[in-house]
């Protein structure tokens, strides 16, 4: 047993590390999440956030839209040209992708300095990725709402996670120390 212990030690390690990480991580954030009282930025202020940006950018792109409080659930819902066309809810804000990519980061750390800038760069990038996304959906589902499941349950995600397992990749061939130490 002690042999296995030794010979897996950096895959034990990976994954304790990584595992605690994602549980401070999203133990803080229901924390935030339940502390959220709704009554100036609804549901919470990050989901607030991006559907205010959401709704910035498509009226930037000469898109006619607006973002009410959803009125039977914790949601800001999207209009466009007077047509309800998706809503923004709690998991829309890329909150938990980021939790994600920065519990693997942390996982298979580099030096402090490198691992945080990476960090707060690809929380970043996730970040503005996501409001991309909702962006384009949200035009996708106004002109084209037959497409609605494929657009939202396919195709986006596998954009969002896709951009973060690139990021993964070049965190772990570029910068993490573990890749470094087996050369």
């Amino acid at each position: 047993m002690k042999a296995l212990l030794k010979k897996y030690k950096s895959v034990i390690r990976f994954i304790v590390t990584f595992l605690a990480v994602y549980g401070v991580l999203t133990i803080g954030y229901n924390v935030y999440l339940n502390a959220s009282d709704g009554s100036k930025f609804y549901p919470d202020y990050l989901t607030h956030l991006v559907a205010d940006q959401t709704n910035a950018l498509l009226n930037g792109l000469d898109y006619k839209s607006d973002v009410v409080p959803h009125p039977n659930e914790p949601s800001m819902k999207i209009v466009i040209n007077g047509k309800y066309v998706a809503r923004v809810i709690e998991g829309c804000n890329a909150i938990s992708v980021i939790i994600l990519f920065l519990s693997f980061l942390v996982a298979f750390a580099g030096k402090f300095k490198t691992t945080l800038f990476y960090g707060l760069a690809g929380s970043i990038i996730i970040y503005a990725f996501n409001l991309i996304r909702i962006v384009v959906l949200s035009i996708g589902l106004y002109h084209y709402p037959w497409r609605r499941e494929i657009l939202h349950t396919v195709i986006f995600p596998m954009l969002i996670y896709g951009t973060v397992f690139l990021l993964w990749m070049v965190w772990v061939n570029r910068f993490s120390k573990q890749i470094q130490t087996n050369e």
